[in-house]
């Protein structure tokens, strides 16, 4: 297959952390066969061709692995991690700790992680029937079941840990992988002393989860930028007839627009509307309604996500859909935009290491009704996951603290979905209430929040 597309501004922007991993260059316009380039070329940039993802998402690994594990063990006090899983019920963790093109827990794949001091660093074994390359030392040359849980045993035996961590966890579900069946077999070859010994990792997980290391907050910016590329391609007239196409319509466009470019979503997209003369009441969580014809003066909204180099995105943006007559947006629609920008600045200002996200909740909702803003704010962290472990920032359905999951800190080099809306009173609609609702991927450092790649302040405009 050929596909033709130009290289546009955004992609010289995002796809140079990329370029080591393309083999050859491009000029404007070429056709490039996607097989032997290995990409496929967009508006948005450099996607590239499944096999040649596998070198840059082996290589992140490695360094977190190398770097980010052996510190993360240390902080939360664990010497040994165990993550144990059976084909077809992989624990949530697994694969973030496996190579590509790893698809499953063949059989039953146990891995043992044990921290040797920070002169030897963390031994990394599995004692499974098949490998897992160089990036694991095999610790069982295979046979039955049961050998293989002796054998484990005996690993553990040998490196005389003081915790033993697994994945059981009451409130984190990434945390909980740890199956009952397994925890039986696990406890049984381990015998009383060395079961005494077991601990929950979920600490270790959720901060293994959220962290993002250097290298990866190179490649984001390119991932979140495809994400919104597609946003306002389908938020155009290219895409949009008013009185034709239907919210549905462009739902559908865009997940099919991400399945060409292989580039898989890990929830359907949304797409609804606003329109004059609706229901948009001041206490409702949500305003706008989907599977409605689209029509001239319509305010439009979608919530989309993509994973791509095992990087997740969360995002919600606005389109508008001129009358006849109309060169422009709305003066209305472009300050309550602005609104939201201020509610977005208002919240991220609130970020600082050590707060809870309850915390950082109240101090950004009192700023935001110092101001007189109606807003809700529910926003999370997203890397590994969409929706991944890490400090919850209010619900939509709860303005209020967060047990528990609002109680977790904010550490630097983590990513947030900066999500929430504000409801505004729109002139040219006889005082209605209009509700922004926006989402935009940034990161945090320890200093400041910096969206990936940038966020949105102008309209999507349908002509």
């Amino acid at each position: 297959m050929i596909l033709r597309r130009r290289v546009g501004l955004v992609a010289l922007l995002f796809a140079t952390t990329l370029a080591s991993w393309v083999t050859t260059g491009v000029s404007h316009g070429q056709e490039v066969p996607v097989a032997d380039q290995g990409r496929a070329i967009t508006e948005t940039g450099a996607i590239l061709a499944q096999r040649h993802r596998i070198t840059p998402v082996n290589e992140v690994l490695r360094e977190r692995l190398d770097e980010l594990l052996p510190r993360l063990m240390r902080e939360t006090g664990i010497d040994m991690w165990l993550v144990l899983n059976r084909e077809y019920a992989e624990d949530p963790v697994y694969f973030s700790l496996v190579p590509d093109p790893v698809f499953a827990a063949r059989r039953t794949t146990m891995l043992v992680f044990f921290d040797r001091g920070e002169e030897e660093g963390v031994e990394r074994l599995t004692v499974s029937r098949y490998g897992l390359g160089d990036l694991y030392e095999g610790a069982w040359e295979g046979g039955d079941l049961e050998e293989q849980w002796v054998r484990l045993a005996e690993v553990i035996r040998e490196r005389d840990p003081r915790k033993i961590a697994v994945n059981t966890s009451r409130h984190w579900a990434v945390a909980d992988g740890l199956t009952a069946g397994l925890h039986e077999r696990l406890t049984e070859a381990l015998g009383p002393k060395l079961s005494a010994r077991l601990v929950s990792a979920e600490d270790l997980v959720v901060r293994w989860l959220e962290t993002r290391t250097a290298r990866e907050l190179e490649i984001y910016p390119h991932v979140v930028a495809l994400a919104r590329s597609i946003i306002a391609e389908a938020f155009s007239e290219r895409v949009i007839t008013p009185g034709v196409t239907t919210t549905d319509d462009v739902a559908w466009y865009i997940r099919q627009r991400y399945a060409d470019l292989d580039l898989p979503i890990w929830f359907m997209p949304d797409v609804d509307l606003q329109r004059r003369g609706g229901e948009c009441e001041a206490d409702s969580p949500f305003c706008g309604g989907s599977s409605d014809v689209i029509r001239r003066g319509d305010i439009l909204h979608t919530d989309v996500g993509i994973c791509y180099l095992r990087l997740c995105t969360d995002t919600q943006e606005m389109g508008y859909v001129l009358r006849p007559g109309e060169k422009s947006v709305p003066r209305g629609l472009v300050e309550a935009m602005a609104v939201g920008n201020r509610w977005q600045d208002l919240l991220t200002a609130e970020f600082a290491t050590g707060l809870t996200g309850n915390e950082i909740l109240a101090r950004a909702a009192a700023a935001a009704e110092a101001e007189g803003i109606v807003f809700s704010i529910y926003s999370h962290p997203i890397g590994l996951f969409g929706h991944a472990p890490g400090p919850t920032i209010g619900m939509w359905d709860n303005q209020g603290p967060t047990p528990v999951k609002g109680d977790w800190r904010l550490y630097p080099d983590t990513a947030y979905a900066i999500e929430g809306n504000v409801k505004v009173e729109l002139p040219e609609w006889d005082g209605q209430l209009v509700q922004i609702k926006l989402e935009q991927s940034a990161a945090y450092d320890g200093t400041g929040v910096d969206y990936l790649a940038g966020r949105q302040t102008d309209w999507h405009v349908v002509r």
